[in-house]
């Protein structure tokens, strides 16, 4: 299997090659790929408390993922949200996104956390114990379900 090591950084912990690298995955993917027409870079990279998770290889980062911290729970207790979930496409299919929220896991289990999938992988985040809550919604044109999961 090729290479796996997650590498986990704050925002000033990031070299430009880092942030271009993980950027460049995820317009790839956002933008190009799946045609999403909204806002990208929401200045919530930039927090102290927001933690960036990824793989990367010799083509760069191969998936990504982000943890934000709210002060306030946005839904019950969660102030934890994941988030800009992403897998480059010639790297999907070997479970890279399931380490990176088995990582979050085992750093954050204990803590209640909220996430907005794309509706079709909602079943990998439920195997991680998170559930549906509320109605389907389209976000970008994407069919999206909200996703709570309480802390251990």
């Amino acid at each position: 299997m090729p290479e796996c090591s997650i590498v986990q950084k704050s925002w000033s912990q990031l070299t430009l090659e880092e942030l271009y690298s993980v950027l460049k995955l995820r317009t790839d993917v956002f933008f190009v790929e799946q045609r999403i027409d909204e806002e990208e870079l929401d200045n919530r990279d930039q927090e102290a408390t927001t933690e960036h998770l990824w793989i990367a290889d010799a083509s760069g980062a191969a998936a990504y993922l982000r943890v934000l911290v709210d002060a306030e729970a946005t839904y019950l207790d969660a102030r934890h949200i994941v988030g800009r979930v992403v897998v480059r496409a010639d790297r999907r299919g070997e479970g890279l996104a399931q380490l990176l929220v088995a990582r979050v896991m085992e750093q954050h289990g204990h803590e209640s956390m909220l996430l907005h999938a794309q509706e079709y992988i909602a079943p990998l985040y439920a195997k991680f114990g998170f559930e549906s809550f509320g109605e389907q919604y389209i976000e970008a044109g994407i069919p999206h379900i909200s996703m709570y999961r309480a802390g251990r």
